[in-house]
């Protein structure tokens, strides 16, 4: 179904008198910022994410404006070498976990260099002054202030290709999966506080998702397409990548690039991965998703998940495509304390897999077999590992068959994995870091490496009872019919009692009324070829979703209705919610 929208947005205004795109334009509106404050000295800073290409800002916009004098703020602070063993400790020997960081970029300065840098600034007594780079903000406070940010997913594509390294990192060429680490637990935890930190200071926001296609909002507008999201349902960026398991539904159904061998994974409801369009007149900025997030998490969250979790967004939705592909990883996520203990993240990665579609032969791999010798079996992995020898799953995991609208609940520490020829849709915790695959299938990944197996953290984290009769009995479709009425039925689906996430499905023909009940929602369209979100006051504007799309509404929202649109009015169509127990 090609209605599938990749590129929503949020329409924040129908004028673009306070948004620039390209260089030029950019340039021209600064030259009248500066020359506005009529000041005989300007500071401005731009104040960069990690990721952001520094030699492309440089040429088209820092030297353009023809400052007097320039300080790129990467330069201030301790050498590669340096900042990489004061944070060795997180970083690791391994190639894949380390431990989250709780640095700022402060910590990383050199206090000399910043000395001699806040000297020539004050020693300037008129002209252009730019300061740009990561933490610029840090060595004076600016008259103008501009933050370049880009999303997260991204700089994981920059990473991949060799385009950038590490911040503070001479690791140009550097694996992608150990680049990828450092920045998750190190350099994007130290870049979110201190951005978090300026969303009042901002005089512009700077998008710089697309190579030499800059674009440019004023802070006061920015902020205010942030308040908007989260007054009314929206939908996120999805992103798609390919993926040694990788199938076709996505590629046929959703009608993407058919030049691309395979798409493995959607990425279409991960705040901290995708990024939103707020749209200005003409002029469309990307900005991460996790922004409105970090900026109004009560309004989004809800006052009872913004306790319990920060300003984090706890849930995660994604599909996991294995048509005319191969099974997953066999794998395992920790328990919350081993999670806590040895990674230093608050919570795991507890998450389901909902089966979208599914051919006959489809099979779910979950929990261990009755009876089984566990000794044996972690024996038997060690071997698989060190000889590289076939793991004997079919001993040791039982096989489900695997039905579209099935439900199989995943609390940590159940043994699991998505056989080939079904399309899931993964609703999961947000960690989405700590999987721990056992066995690989003797297959290399996409980049001719064997993909990171963990057996330590694996068989440390196997639940040894969850055996064929607990997993039948516990996580796989259990539903419970919670209410029906004219033209609609609500069902419980899951998740497990261990698990903080409840879901429930809705099968519908007529109008469904819902209510986030101070808590956000997560939904996708299961069934169905469009739908229409309302709301019972007119709060917002009518919002159409289309067949799985994952949309999102804000806990600030309360009531909304769903019914069917368009082609499919007078016809059932169905819904998955997600939404934080509490």
């Amino acid at each position: 179904m090609a209605n599938f929208n990749m590129y929503p947005e949020i329409l924040v205004s129908n004028s673009n008198d306070h948004a620039w795109q390209d260089y030029g334009n950019i340039k021209n509106e600064l030259n009248r910022a500066i020359k506005k404050l009529g000041k005989q000295k300007t500071i401005v800073t731009v104040d960069c994410y990690p990721g952001v290409r520094m030699e492309e800002l440089k040429t088209n916009l820092v030297s353009v404006m023809e400052p007097a004098y320039t300080i790129f703020a990467d330069d201030l602070y301790y050498s590669s070498d340096k900042v990489t063993d004061m944070i060795k400790f997180h970083l690791t020997t391994d190639r894949v976990f380390g431990k989250i960081s709780l640095h700022n970029f402060g910590d990383f300065l050199d206090d000399e260099r910043l000395e001699e840098a806040r000297s020539a600034i004050s020693n300037i007594d008129s002209g252009l002054i730019i300061i740009y780079g990561s933490g610029a903000t840090l060595v004076c406070d600016p008259d103008i202030l501009i933050y370049a940010d880009l999303a997260r997913w991204e700089i994981q594509k920059r990473y991949s290709n060799n385009e950038i390294s590490n911040w503070r990192a001479d690791n140009h060429n550097e694996d992608a999966v150990r680049k990828i680490k450092r920045g998750y637990f190190f350099e994007w935890p130290v870049a979110d506080r201190h951005k978090r930190k300026l969303f009042e200071k901002i005089d512009y926001l700077l998008d710089t998702n697309c190579s030499n296609e800059p674009k440019l909002v004023e802070g006061a507008t920015y902020l205010a397409g942030l308040k908007q999201t989260v007054s009314q349902p929206f939908r996120v960026i999805p992103y798609f990548a390919p993926g040694v398991w990788g199938g076709q539904w996505m590629k046929e159904k959703l009608g993407l690039d058919p030049s691309v061998e395979n798409y493995a994974w959607s990425f279409n409801g991960v705040p901290e991965e995708n990024s939103l369009f707020l749209r200005y007149g003409d002029v469309k900025i990307e900005v991460p998703a996790i922004n409105a997030v970090f900026r109004h998490p009560v309004d989004l969250l809800g006052e009872k998940v913004y306790g319990r979790f920060g300003a984090e967004f706890p849930i995660r939705f994604n599909f996991l495509d294995t048509f005319g592909g191969g099974n997953l990883s066999l794998q395992v996520h920790p328990l919350v304390d081993y999670a806590q203990q040895t990674f230093g993240v608050h919570y795991t990665q507890d998450e389901s897999y909902y089966i979208v579609d599914a051919k006959e032969d489809a099979i779910v791999y979950l929990g261990v077999k009755d009876d089984i010798n566990s000794n044996e079996m972690i024996q038997d992995l060690k071997q698989s590992y060190d000889e590289g020898s076939k793991f004997d799953d079919q001993k040791y995991i039982n096989q489900f068959p695997a039905k579209k609208h099935d439900h199989f609940l995943i609390p940590a520490g159940t043994i699991h994995s998505q056989g080939k020829d079904s399309l899931v849709l993964e609703i999961s915790a947000t960690p989405n870091y700590f999987t721990f695959k056992l066995w690989d299938w003797g297959r290399l990944g996409m980049d001719g490496i064997p993909r990171p197996v963990h057996l330590e953290h694996g068989i440390n984290s196997i639940q040894w009872e969850r055996d064929e009769k607990w997993v039948s009995e516990n996580i796989i479709n259990c539903l419970e019919q919670m209410g029906e009425g004219d033209g609609w039925i609500e069902e419980k689906t899951g998740l497990h009692d261990r698990q903080f996430i409840e879901t429930r499905r809705h099968w519908f023909s007529g109008p469904v009324i819902h209510n986030t009940d101070g808590g956000v929602n997560v939904l996708n369209l299961i069934e169905g070829e469009e739908a229409i979100v309302e709301s019972p006051t007119n709060a917002f504007e009518p919002f159409i979703v289309h067949y799985a799309e994952t949309f999102i509404i804000p806990a600030m929202v309360g009531s909304y209705s769903i019914r069917p649109h368009g082609n499919s009015v007078g016809k059932e169509m169905g819904t998955i919610k997600a939404y934080v127990r509490t």
